[in-house]
């Protein structure tokens, strides 16, 4: 074998390493946001089943249909909160692969919303959601839900007291691409750090008492995932008011064709 066949080899061997550890490194990501959200998530059920408990005695001492159909209702509608959680934990720790798949941006918001609205609110987080368009993009599901759970955690982490956060979906001006922005009102990001972000390890936050956070691997991580779909990460922070990412993706071949019919 010459010493070009064994270059080629080492280098094909190298390759496949980086894009284990690429694959370790996202599954590694995805456990790190699932972590940040499981006191919030284990809260959420004790709330769930001490609902159907209460009400399910309700209807065990009243008699009268009124009150009973009441509580059955009512667990109904618990039952379905947590039916609706436990899917959203399914679909979200699911690998995909590669495959893409076609959906409406504003679906992958609400997949992920499920998991997190609890965890909002009981860091004080006020949530507005504006569904602006339905732009329908071919991505990796399962890697874009994990970019905006990222976004979503990293924003929550910036308003330490509580905040707003505004996550909104919309089309482009022209139609071509789908825009999804999380903008929270925490503490900003300095001028002098923004071109830093992306930056593999660069962090501007310490890891907390349970070892979350301040990798700096999570907006690296992000952007990479979006470009791989051919799209844009933008970001905007003031300090003292708060800081906006917009992804922005390339909307489906079918939907422009359908659009230009």
């Amino acid at each position: 074998m010459s010493s070009h066949d064994e270059l080629s080899q080492q280098v094909e061997s190298l390759q496949q390493q980086i894009e284990d550890l690429q694959g370790q490194l996202m599954r590694a990501q995805k456990m790190s946001s699932v972590g940040e959200m499981a006191a919030s998530i284990t809260h959420e059920f004790n709330n769930i089943l001490t609902t159907t408990i209460n009400y399910a005695k309700m209807g065990l001492r009243h008699k009268n249909d009124a009150t009973r159909e009441k509580a059955f209702n009512r667990i109904l509608s618990a039952g379905q909160r947590a039916a609706r959680i436990t899917t959203g934990m399914l679909g979200y720790a699911r690998s995909t692969g590669v495959r893409k798949e076609e959906i409406d941006l504003s679906q992958i918001v609400s997949d992920v919303l499920i998991l997190c609205e609890k965890d909002l609110q009981m860091n004080r987080v006020k949530l507005q959601t504006d569904i602006l368009g339905h732009p329908v993009c071919e991505v990796n599901i399962s890697h874009l839900q994990q970019v905006l759970l990222n976004l979503i955690v990293n924003a929550r982490q910036a308003m330490d007291g509580g905040g707003m956060l505004y996550v909104t979906v919309r089309s482009s001006e022209d139609g071509s691409m789908g825009e999804l922005e999380v903008r929270d009102t925490g503490a900003g990001i300095p001028s002098e750090e923004l071109p830093k972000i992306f930056k593999p390890f660069f962090t501007t936050k310490e890891a907390d008492t349970n070892g979350q956070g301040g990798t700096g691997l999570g907006l690296a991580f992000c952007r990479e995932v979006i470009e791989s779909h051919k799209g844009k990460m933008r970001v905007a922070s003031t300090v003292g008011q708060g800081t906006s990412f917009t992804l922005m993706l390339p909307v489906a071949a079918a939907t422009e064709s359908r659009k230009s019919a």
